[in-house]
């Protein structure tokens, strides 16, 4: 008779089978009843709605939030698509967000589609679905289909969104209308559907953002075709409005316009540089006095997936939920050993900053090995795969208890050069450090290893401007992490600029006294 373990390990088998290509939301009739109710038992699975299964993980608290948000977009494909098969989409405005790189995980999506019952469906974690009945789907060319989700085009939704949108949602307006190349997809869609308000708000719109060609177009047609059409800015409330390029890549201008508009709240927050130290070695010894004060444990979490390995040792009675404290001892020596040599290897590049080395390519051309640094001992030991100091990630990751998603892994490389861009071109050191903090967890370029990163760049760019190393305290986590999710899900960088001030104050009074 087999064991429980054996047992265990064929419901394992099964789930693996589902998972292959990236899947984490199941139907519950995708596997038998004894697998699902041993899977859910052992943590395995957690059940989303009556008929609908995600991947979990055995570590996984009942709060944790981030299996849920992992799974989110995937559940709302899969449970529409069941549901109604080709006759649904996304609202215009949730449209425009996805196309932007607004990744944020909504209260609420609204779904469009002629079976809809205008149902609300209660889903974890406060989030919902309202199913909302429409007498007709759009016309074909007004819709793509992107990972599962059907979407609106960025012009076809930049028809149907209303002018609170551009209010509401300004980076991600900019971001569609930089979408636009020229006029003519826009203007056929406004001539057949004799738009002339919308007509107007979108001259205004482009006028608004540096394209008057576009605008005159726009108008100009439209009058020619016997419209009458009064422009208006529907960005008048905005009192910056970034101008982005024509035809970038998303993340790109997402970025380059959360930069723009974020910069100014942190110039006003944060001290004055007291400038380079002409006191070199007394600098870099503060930074080596300062280092046992400095380790602070990796933010990023990886996607949950079953592997040959782990159903093995479980069919051999070998897997403890709560972890060898042998292999827990090691992990944690081994991490301290990296991090012992990435702060090395940050010391070095510092010592080069307040010599006169330009921050932002520095930073550019040394974080690789930082981060290489950072996890060599583990895959020297075994403990992680050769691949992981190979770069940037190629798997989506989340961040634990954030509905912050950071960005496809796809775009990560545009994301990274233009925050590196970014950081060349800031004057200002203390903007540098805190926007450069907040974006390179924002982008979440590795799988591992992100948070630590960041406050390493955080402390490269203080160098800059003579701030002395500042550290982000543990006891600190709950205000910190509070302070991330209100730049990265909020637009407001102001409570963690305050927050990395009040810590370089901190530093720089310990400093001054040492």
């Amino acid at each position: 008779m087999a064991t429980p373990h054996e047992k265990l390990a064929d419901s394992l088998d099964a789930l693996r089978a589902l998972q292959e290509g990236g899947r984490r939301v199941f139907a519950s009739g995708e596997l038998k009843r004894l697998d699902r109710e041993r899977l859910i038992q052992n943590g395995f699975l957690r059940e989303i709605i009556k008929g609908w299964l995600m991947s979990t993980g055995p570590q996984a608290e009942s709060g944790d939030t981030t299996p849920w948000y992992a799974s989110f977009w995937e559940f709302c494909a899969a449970y529409c698509g069941e549901r109604f098969g080709v006759d649904w989409h996304l609202s215009p405005e949730q449209s425009l967000l996805l196309h932007a790189e607004a990744t944020a995980i909504p209260a609420q999506v609204v779904i469009y589609s002629p079976k809809g019952t205008n149902n609300t469906v209660q889903l974890p974690f406060g989030t919902s679905l309202y199913d909302l009945r429409q007498k007709d789907m759009p016309p074909a060319a007004d819709l793509v289909e992107r990972q599962g989700l059907r979407l609106y085009t960025p012009d076809a939704a930049l028809i149907k969104v209303p002018e609170v949108f551009f209010q509401r949602a300004p980076i991600e307006a900019q971001v569609a209308l930089a979408a636009i190349r020229n006029a003519s997809a826009i203007l056929s869609r406004l001539l057949d559907g004799g738009h002339t308000a919308v007509a107007g708000r979108l001259a205004g719109a482009f006028r608004r953002t540096g394209r008057k060609s576009v605008a005159d177009e726009i108008v100009a047609t439209m009058k020619a075709a016997g419209y009458d059409v009064r422009e208006n800015d529907p960005f008048a409330l905005q009192q910056r409005v970034p101008t982005i390029i024509p035809g970038i890549p998303p993340i790109v201008g997402r970025l380059q316009a959360i930069w723009e508009t974020q910069r100014a709240a942190v110039a006003e927050i944060f001290l004055p540089p007291p400038g380079l130290p002409n006191d070199r070695d007394g600098y870099l010894k503060f930074v080596d006095d300062i280092y046992q004060n400095d380790a602070y444990h990796s933010l990023s979490i990886e996607g949950y997936s079953v592997t040959p390995a782990l159903i093995d040792r479980v069919r051999h009675g070998a897997w403890n939920p709560q972890g060898n404290d042998d292999d827990r001892k090691s992990r944690d020596a081994l991490a301290a050993r990296g991090y012992w040599q990435a702060f090395q290897s940050v010391k070095g590049s510092i010592a080069a900053i307040i010599a006169g080395a330009p921050a932002g390519a520095l930073a550019r051309d040394q974080h690789s090995t930082w981060y290489r640094e950072l996890f060599q001992p583990s895959v020297a030991a075994g403990l992680l795969r050769p691949g992981t100091l190979a770069g940037y990630r190629n798997l989506p990751v989340y961040i634990r208890g954030s509905r912050h998603v950071p960005p496809r892994w796809e775009a990560v490389p545009d994301a990274m050069e233009t925050l590196f861009g970014l950081l060349d071109q800031e004057p200002e050191p203390g903007v540098r450090a805190v926007l450069g903090h907040w974006l390179f967890g924002y982008i979440h370029p590795y799988l591992d290893g992100n948070g630590r990163m960041a406050r390493f760049l955080m402390n490269a760019m203080l160098a800059s401007g003579g701030y002395a190393w500042t550290v982000v305290r543990v006891e600190d986590r709950a205000a910190y992490m509070a302070a991330l999710e209100a730049a990265s899900v909020g637009e407001d960088v102001r409570p963690f600029a305050a927050y990395l001030n009040e810590r370089a104050r901190w530093s720089m009074d310990q400093k001054a006294n040492a």
